[in-house]
């Protein structure tokens, strides 16, 4: 079983409810919500649906993951809301800043948490993580623990899973979020995904970039159907055009490049491009208005309407 969310509501939950059945709570590692607010959730949402739960700051950032009285008191709020949104999962993500010296800390706050029936996922961050010796070493503590190693497959694949394989997609561009997958990626990370759900695994999907919502209902369908739907449900300039007109005019090519240049078009049938690559032909200038940018990108004779 592949289940597939988002890091978060990045719309109204009304809507998300229409499209997902599973969801992260984010909120949580910020601030620990009152009860009614959680109890709220959990009776707004349709009975099928999933929240797991992104642990609060105080356990992996401030604690750093030390067994003491503040962390221990931390995690038992956290478990609190977990049982009050009947959340199976709960995941605790450590900052770039905890590194593989400190495996020995996480090992003892694993082993002395009460989980009370909880799986528990760690996301660690840092290439200091993945070198070859420390990943082996990462997962041999991992196993003993029956703690899920949680990565963003592109980048490197979890030391770690037990019946739950966690997944987080952070984006692949220069700047973390500012990212939109193309079906192509899609595809891969249904190749990468799949073996784990070939084991008898529960796989878990989190989206966790600008895009989201929308990368996540297409990889829902695909996963489904087997086809993707349009990215932006139309070709050429229409594509082009249902992107440009969504940001504030004027604007300068570098500023457009910085702040649309991430999203993917399509230019044509089946083929997608990074908006990025659309504008890098176009003269550095101020432009007033959208229709003034769609006439300069169809005189480059590129793109057809």
């Amino acid at each position: 079983m592949i289940k597939v969310g988002c890091c978060g509501f990045p719309t109204s939950m009304k809507k998300y409810f229409e499209h997902f059945s599973l969801v992260e709570l984010n909120s949580t590692f910020y601030q620990y919500p009152r009860e009614r607010t959680v109890e709220g959730w959990r009776e707004k949402a349709p009975g099928n649906f999933e929240f797991t739960v992104k642990a609060h700051q105080d356990i992996s950032h401030k604690a750093k993951l030390k067994v003491k009285e503040a962390s221990l008191k931390a995690f038992e709020r956290v478990k609190k809301i977990c049982k009050t949104l009947n959340s199976k999962i709960l995941l605790i993500q450590t900052p770039g800043s905890f590194r593989p010296d400190k495996l020995g800390d996480a090992e003892k706050f694993f082993g002395a948490v009460d989980r009370e029936g909880l799986v528990l996922v760690w996301e660690t961050r840092g290439p200091a993580w993945e070198t070859a010796e420390v990943h082996k070493k990462l997962g041999q503590v991992l196993e003993k623990l029956d703690v899920t190693h949680v990565t963003d497959p592109f980048r490197v694949m979890p030391a770690y899973t037990g019946d739950v394989a966690y997944f987080r997609l952070h984006g692949l561009g220069e700047r973390m979020y500012y990212y939109q997958y193309s079906d192509s990626e899609l595809q891969r990370l249904k190749a990468l995904i799949s073996p784990y759900e070939r084991e008898g695994k529960k796989v878990y999907v989190l989206f966790n970039n600008f895009s989201m919502f929308d990368d996540g209902v297409r990889f829902t369908e695909y996963l489904s159907k087997g086809v993707f739907p349009k990215i932006t449900g139309s070709t050429g300039l229409a594509s082009i055009r249902s992107v440009v007109e969504r940001t504030r005019y004027p604007a300068s090519k570098s500023a457009l490049i910085k702040k649309l240049g991430w999203r993917l078009v399509e230019v044509e049938e089946g083929k997608q491009v990074r908006l990025s690559a659309v504008l890098a032909d176009l003269p550095s200038k101020t432009y007033r208005n959208a229709e003034e940018l769609l006439n300069d990108i169809k005189a480059t004779e590129k793109i057809s309407d």
